[in-house]
């Protein structure tokens, strides 16, 4: 649509330079302030038990600041476009009011598609290794109960930092002393066979469903390189079996946690982005009525 100004001057309805200005400031905005709380956030979460913000207080700051970000930054890019637009002359107040709306909504919109593309390519590769970091350092301790995820991949479960080797060692201790049993009668050989405890864990896929004479077979292994008595040993499998079971269970329960708070973030950043919307359009409106002012 275009209007007669001045001189027989073709004014388009659509100010494409307010638009682009606003755009460009929104979007330097809300790139600056995605940092700041980006920075912010990871400094405050630690992978430490009582120390920093757990995976809940996280998801709520997230949601806050973003939904923050987005008013801040739509509205002043909303608010620019509508003071940098041109004058419409001649034109109703209820059709100025409609353009400025849609002059806000179009720089809130280019403004988005800009920034998500910037963050997609650079800064969230960076943040999302941050995070990924910090909630690989606070579940590694859980993921050691699932000996199946070794196999998955393709590593051995007892290599060192896999997921399974503090089991298969802690199965082949010797007592808290250093010694053997007092029932022990012959010595135990000094290297016991991790590899093929490894494999009869990774067949087995979780210490959960380890059939019976397997465990058997474990607890033979245990009495001859460590030493122990037959019910020592029995013991001991039946203990590390709890103890991986209850690993895997915890695992579980963060897994589930971490993809709960997932889904809360990205459902409050949809909500977010039709605030920054709304936002961006009742700033161009404003701006628009200080312009013809």
């Amino acid at each position: 649509m275009v209007q007669s100004h001045g001189l027989n001057e073709p004014v388009s309805a659509v100010s494409w330079g307010a638009v682009l200005a606003g755009s460009v400031v929104a979007a330097a905005l809300s790139l600056i302030l995605f940092l700041l709380g980006s920075g912010l956030g990871l400094s405050s979460i630690s992978p430490w038990s009582r120390e920093g913000l757990d995976a809940s207080a996280f998801g709520v700051a997230a949601i806050v600041w973003i939904t923050v970000t987005q008013i801040l930054a739509a509205g002043m890019g909303g608010y620019l476009t509508g003071r940098l637009r041109v004058k419409w002359l001649d034109t109703p107040s209820d059709e100025v009011y409609f353009r400025d709306t849609a002059h806000g909504f179009l720089a809130w919109s280019v403004a988005t598609l800009a920034t998500a593309a910037l963050l997609t390519s650079a800064i969230g590769s960076l943040v999302s290794g941050g995070v990924q970091a910090a909630a690989q350092v606070t579940g590694g301790a859980a993921q050691a109960g699932t000996i199946a995820m070794a196999g998955k991949h393709g590593h051995g479960a007892h290599k060192e930092g896999g997921p399974g080797a503090y089991f298969v060692d802690a199965l082949f201790r010797k007592n808290s002393d250093g010694s053997a049993s007092a029932d022990s009668t012959n010595s135990a050989p000094s290297a016991p066979p991790t590899a093929e405890v490894t494999r009869i864990l990774m067949h087995a896929g979780s210490w959960e469903s380890l059939p019976a004479e397997d465990a058997t077979y474990l607890t033979q292994l245990v009495v001859k390189y460590t030493g122990l008595s037959q019910q020592e040993a029995e013991q001991r499998v039946q203990a590390l079996q709890a103890k991986a079971k209850e690993a895997e269970a915890k695992a579980k329960v963060a897994a589930d946690k971490a993809r709960k708070v997932s889904i809360y973030i990205i459902l409050w950043l949809f909500v977010s982005l039709l605030v920054g919307a709304f936002s961006a359009s009742v700033a161009a409106t404003w701006g628009g009525r200080c312009r013809d002012a």
